[in-house]
């Protein structure tokens, strides 16, 4: 099995490298592509206006200088073209990816890209608290359990899967759980004002997350009972029932 990694907090990131070993804790045939640099919160952007760069570290990796849908194209297009890989893997991230995190998730958008491309492919996460250190071990200890599992079921084209790790060592994590895509309660966008050394103010975007009751049978509601989340998600957005009501009304 042909196994492609990459990520959007970039090559050096410590998530990529666990996730290299839970990939080749699977397969011997490991390929990485991901940014040069940290790229959270890119989504599914691509790079148009400008030229994308490809640095060799060695025969399996690589570091491109773009978005990380920018890293699946030239992986399937440049430097897999010739010999596609069966399994494409995003991660692990540093931070979860729950309710509409995914909507903003560079990490999330890897594995669009890759089943767009006819690729089967799963996003990680482990998630943390800030101001603690990330339990990268829970993350490499469960993933590739997992994985088999989910290759071992299978899944539809147009579908990718969402999977999150609990802020708990690994022998603690209650369980593996199914479940759908979370909303959060309450969301605060935070913008930090402040004032450069020419007096030109600028601002940083952060969110204030408050912890709220989360939905049981839900991404977020599994993370917080301590168990590892698993969520389908589709390609395909159109709303169905809309869809119907509006070709009523609009007929």
């Amino acid at each position: 099995m042909r196994i492609l990694v990459s990520n959007d907090d970039g090559i050096h990131a410590p998530g990529l490298k666990v996730l290299e070993r839970i990939a080749k804790s699977l397969s011997k045939d490991v390929w990485v592509v991901a940014p040069e640099f940290e790229q959270s919160g890119a989504s599914h952007s691509l790079t148009l206006t400008q030229p994308l760069r490809i640095r060799k570290i060695n025969a399996r990796k690589y570091a491109v200088r773009g978005t990380p849908t920018d890293c699946v194209m030239m992986a399937m297009h440049e430097i897999l073209k010739d010999s596609k890989p069966d399994l494409l893997l995003s991660g692990v991230n540093r931070g979860s990816n729950l309710g509409e995190d995914v909507t903003y998730s560079g990490t999330v958008a890897v594995a669009m890209e890759g089943t767009l491309l006819g690729v089967p492919s799963i996003a990680l996460s482990q998630k943390f608290e800030y101001g603690h250190p990330v339990k990268w071990a829970t993350a490499e200890h469960h993933a590739p359990k997992v994985i088999k599992k989910l290759l071992r079921a299978g899944w539809p084209k147009g579908v990718l899967i969402n999977v999150n790790f609990p802020d708990v060592v690994h022998d603690s994590v209650t369980g593996i759980e199914v479940v759908k895509q979370g909303q959060r309660d309450l969301t605060d966008l935070s913008l930090d004002s402040r004032v450069d050394a020419r007096g030109v103010p600028y601002f940083w975007i952060g969110f204030r997350r408050q912890k709220n009751k989360s939905k049981r049978q839900s991404d977020l509601g599994a993370i917080d009972n301590g168990a590892i989340s698993v969520t389908p998600l589709q390609l395909d957005l159109t709303h169905g029932a809309s869809l119907k009501a509006l070709k009523s009304a609009l007929s």
